[in-house]
């Protein structure tokens, strides 16, 4: 049918005209991308190392049509040489790079490359500890706190972007600009995402009332900028400049005016801003609630910084105040027939696609374009240069296409995590996440090992009869959680007071989002077999303050016939996995460590039990936690060749744990605990936790614990994985034979494993500390599980269940103690925890040894937790100074204190005593919270630890006196010293003796 040229004709003009602008807006992009970090930190920065999905799925296609492309360094050194050989839009890097310290980092960056913005992000949220250097912005323009999640890194992409196009957007659309006025880095890391969040969120909200395409498209490119400024004066230069397109302006109270901070500089810009533009809405933010009436006074909405639901208020004020598609195959004639919305599809239908269509894509580049756009850069290029020309016919493109994107697909799942498609859900898949929030600390740090695992062919070559690596996952990202706690209105729980029972109560009763629901029900109809299902919170197993061991975990069957059943007991366990983020003990850690608990998210980590099942019992051959640096080595062992305790079964409960192997995977028949045959008999384990399977099957209660019971090793003899781990002892001999025999009685050695390596344990505990550590970029802690295959045709399993990072010792600021002041001390220890120095402890708690009963510590204990409690709200850290395990499970080898019991204690002393005998306790949660929380710990249990001065501490003046504490309060200060890597500590009165320490 003939057209009338000229109206076609304008008709194209006007179409191209609106498409210009809305294609030149947010025209400069960031497409570089240089991160400086350990092979760890870029794994994360990535976000699961698939950091341009993330933002697409974000962003939903806001001007990310070519995501950007990270390249990662792990030294300062290599980061020069890669911006002298390529350009770079932005660099991103973390504290810790080794040869450099990274503010000269920064500044050696800027002296040749001055346009590039450099951003420092540090996982410690006391960032003023920091080199102040790292605040200039001659060295690194802003710096900000890293939590794991992906969303800060999005946001400051977000942020570059905008500042680039900021001026032509105006000028060329009238976009809008909302300015942020805030010092502080770590609430711009909480704020800034939030506010892409939302800004992202009223964009679709609008584009789905948008009258057309072309409308929509407009609507993505034109969303409202965010602009930053930490200075009275840079935020009126903003406001100066953009007052025109003004949205919304968000200031502190408290920031630097005239090169010192002023506590009024926020009053004074808000009342400026609303005299000269007095519709703009203003929000003012502070910490401090006496600024509430002088807000209202401008008048400016005032929020309180310190609110437990910040983040929803904020979204409360947006609300009030502030107002990519499928592949699809056509003919030459523009007849559709047929479309993918991803790879599988493609991959799926491919096939039956017309010869003519398939023609008609490939020769305009049609694929390699479509898969640029999702990040599939590799593929995109391997298939642009290819033309028709180089097939002998159709059907030979068709396999090439198919046999590239199944290539692509299925090493794309080679560890790395897939995201669950319930359409395409494939139960073969080793790592599978749902939904597209973050997958939290412990799923991050196994998603990453598996990774890792895959690129260590060595460990195939060495072990070859043993399969190493993760367990089958399955991963509830932070997204499910964020939809349960808003679909059930649980906000309010950060800020509740509510007993544990009560918030789980709560919850039980509160319902899954559908499509976490539907997805339980979809993977549970693939999976017959026993599950964990686990905490993976944001904040967990971080390397500053992680929440470790703070959450809880469930133990399923997963064996009963009816699948309802079975997906009664998982929606029970996700729902107490979710309440716990709310429980007591989860909330005090939070308040003694500063992290807002409404920022805390998060995921459920489902695994595939290791073991087996034999006679009706399932549990592992062995289960175990081992650390690449043991902070307690003894005769030939070394720090850094680690430690390892493991057990028969499951793990299930203190008396396990403290009956559990200690060794060194260099040295596995070096075992303290097995010095004797008196003292293998008595320190053996006994006892085990398996799941009773029968039970499970008839079991139809949603609660499954009672499937978990404690076994003799003596009843199961005849379970092979116990018969090839236990020896014989003799009592005519008083002997132990490192085979099970009928002549005498069974004990559990391990002797099999670690003394004659019938399964490598050991050496494949090496390899993978040294890889992980190496992996990490420094100090770990793993657990672990084994299954034995005995005489079946299966094969050894080893696989990792949990990886988290030690905490680390801040290797540049590690004091140099001399001989002299030794002598000087009040105490002196050579196996001391932490690293640096502390100067403002007042008071110290004393167990006094004078009264001190081991039949007493649990009522020790609750003195403690009193004093502690009194101390902390007079906000004094405090000197801890007690005998045996702090911390320990077993009342009889140490005072039993939890976390909320010493969370306000500075630095501990655990000494000796006559009445109680004990080895220092490690690894344990309760020293992974207290080291990693900047707490000193020094040991004190012999001579040759070093010494304390008990007449000096006679001499000091008693505040408080109680049954078995003495509270002492000094006049000065005390001078700590701890140089983390000789492992010595000191303390100093400054009274008697002035310190010198350098370094």
């Amino acid at each position: 049918m003939n057209q009338p040229s000229l109206p076609a004709n304008r008709q194209t003009d006007v179409f191209d005209l609106s498409f210009k602008v809305f294609h030149e807006l947010m025209a400069r992009k960031v497409n570089h991308i240089l991160l400086v970090s350990s092979p760890y930190d870029a794994f994360i920065m990535e976000e699961e190392g698939r950091l341009a999905q993330r933002i697409i799925q974000e962003y939903r296609g806001l001007n990310l049509s070519r995501p950007p492309h990270l390249t990662w360094v792990s030294t300062a050194r290599k980061a020069l040489q890669e911006l002298e050989r390529k350009p770079f839009d932005m660099v991103i890097t973390m504290p810790r790079i080794g040869d450099l310290p990274v503010h000269e980092l920064g500044r050696r960056i800027k002296k040749n490359h001055h346009r590039i913005p450099v951003f420092l992000l540090t996982p410690d949220p006391n960032w003023m500890r920091l080199d102040p250097q790292c605040f200039n912005e001659d060295c690194i323009n802003r710096v900000f706190i890293w939590s794991g999640n992906a969303d800060l890194l999005l946001a400051i992409i977000k942020s570059v972007e905008d500042a680039m196009n900021v001026a032509y957007d105006t000028e060329r659309a009238r976009v809008r600009v909302i300015i942020m006025v805030e010092d502080s880095p770590l609430y711009i890391s909480s704020l800034l995402p939030l506010l892409y969040k939302e800004i992202v969120s009223q964009t679709q909200a609008v584009m789905e009332e948008s009258l057309n395409e072309e409308h929509r498209f407009f609507r993505m490119r034109a969303r409202p900028k965010i602009l930053i400024a930490s200075t009275y004066e840079k935020a009126l230069e903003l406001y100066r400049t953009f007052q025109p397109y003004l949205l919304g302006v968000l200031s502190d109270v408290r920031f630097p005016r005239n090169g010192r901070i002023d506590p009024d500089a926020g009053y004074t810009l808000l009342q400026l801003m609303k005299r000269e533009t007095p519709d703009v809405p203003l929000l003012n933010l502070s910490s401090e609630e006496t600024n509430r009436e002088r807000a209202s006074a401008i008048p400016a909405v005032f929020l309180n910084k310190n609110s437990p639901i910040l983040h929803e208020e904020i979204r409360g004020f947006f609300q009030a105040h502030l107002g990519f598609g499928d592949f699809v195959f056509r003919l030459p004639d523009g007849l559709e027939v047929g479309r993918a919305a991803n790879l599988r599809q493609l991959e799926t239908i491919l096939p039956d696609i017309p010869q003519e269509s398939i023609l008609f894509h490939a020769k305009r580049n049609h694929f390699s374009g479509w898969l640029m756009a999702r990040s599939e850069i590799l593929l995109a290029y391997r298939l642009r240069p290819v033309k028709v020309s180089d097939f002998p016919d159709t059907e030979e493109l068709k396999h090439y296409l198919v046999s590239c994107l199944r290539e692509r697909r299925r090493g794309r799942q080679r560890g790395v995590v897939t995201d669950f498609d319930p359409d395409n859900y494939d139960p073969e898949a080793d790592f599978v996440k749902i939904g597209s929030g973050s997958l939290g600390g412990k799923a991050r740090g196994l998603a990453f090992m598996a990774s890792q695992i895959r690129t260590l062919s060595h460990l195939d070559e060495r072990y070859p009869d043993v399969a190493i690596g993760v367990p089958k996952t399955v991963v509830i990202s932070t997204e499910g959680f964020d939809a349960f706690i808003d679909q059930n209105q649980l906000r309010d729980m950060a800020s509740c007071d509510q007993d544990d029972p009560q918030v789980m109560d709560v919850f039980l009763k509160s319902h899954l989002p559908d499509r976490v629901e539907n997805a339980i029900s979809l993977f549970l109809e693939q999976a017959r077999c026993p599950l964990a299902v686990r905490s993976s919170s944001l904040l967990e197993d971080a390397q500053h303050q992680p929440f470790a061991g703070l959450y809880n975990t469930f133990i399923l069957p997963n064996c009963h016939p009816d699948l309802e059943v079975r997906r009664r007991q998982m929606v029970r366990a996700i729902k107490l996995v979710y309440a716990s983020t709310y429980l007591k003990r989860a909330r005090t850690y939070a308040r003694s460590t500063g992290h807002r608990l409404e920022q805390e998210r998060m995921a459920i980590l489902i695994q595939k039990l290791t073991g087996a099942e034999h006679n009706g019992w399932f549990y592992p051959a062995i289960t175990g936690q081992a650390t690449s640096f043991n902070f307690y080595p003894v005769a030939r062992m070394t720090a850094e060749e680690g430690i390892a305790l493991i057990c028969l079964g499951f793990n299930a409960s203190d008396e396990t744990r403290r009956r559990a192997l200690r060794f060194c995977p260099a040295h596995p028949q070096l075992l303290p605990q097995f010095s004797t045959v008196d003292d293998i008999l008595k320190n053996a384990q006994r006892c085990f936790y398996a799941i009773d399977m029968q039970a499970a099957r008839k079991l139809v209660d949603a609660d499954t614990r009672a499937t978990i019971v404690q076994r003799d090793i003596d009843d199961c003899l005849d379970h092979p994985p116990i018969a090839a781990m236990c020896s014989t002892y003799i009592p005519e001999e008083n002997r132990i034979r490192d085979a099970i025999s009928r002549q005498g009685y069974p004990v559990l050695t391990f002797a099999p494993i670690l003394k004659h390596r019938v399964f490598p344990l050991a050496d494949i505990l090496a390899d993978l500390l040294d890889a992980c550590q190496e992996g990490m970029g420094g100090p770990v802690e793993i657990e672990f599980g084994v299954n034995l295959a005995g005489n079946t045709n299966r094969i050894n399993e080893f696989h990792l269940l949990q990886i988290r990072p030690m905490p680390q010792f801040d290797q540049q600021v590690s004091p140099s103690i001399s001989d002299a002041q030794k002598a000087a001390a009040i105490c002196h220890s050579r196996r001391a925890l932490g690293n640096g120095h502390n100067c403002d402890m007042v008071d110290i708690v004393l167990v006094d040894p004078d009264t001190f009963d081991p039949a007493h510590t649990v009522d020790i204990a609750a003195e403690i937790g009193r004093l502690n409690s009194e101390l902390q709200k007079q906000q004094k850290r405090y000197l801890l100074i007690g005998p045996g395990r702090w911390g320990s499970s077993d009342r009889w080898l140490g005072i039993p204190v939890t976390w909320k019991d010493i969370s306000g204690v500075g630095a501990i002393i655990e000494t000796s005593h006559p009445a109680l005998q004990a080895d220092p306790s490690q690894g344990s949660h309760f020293f992974q919270n207290l080291t990693s929380s900047g707490i000193y710990y020094l040991t004190l249990q012999n001579d040759a630890h070093g010494f304390l001065r008990w007449d000096w501490l006679a001499n000091q003046t008693t505040l408080t006196r109680t049954a078995y504490l003495r509270h002492i309060q000094l006049a000065h200060p005390l001078e700590l010293y701890v140089d983390g890597k000789s492992s010595e500590g000191i303390i100093l009165d400054p009274g008697e003796n002035p310190p010198e320490t350098s370094g």
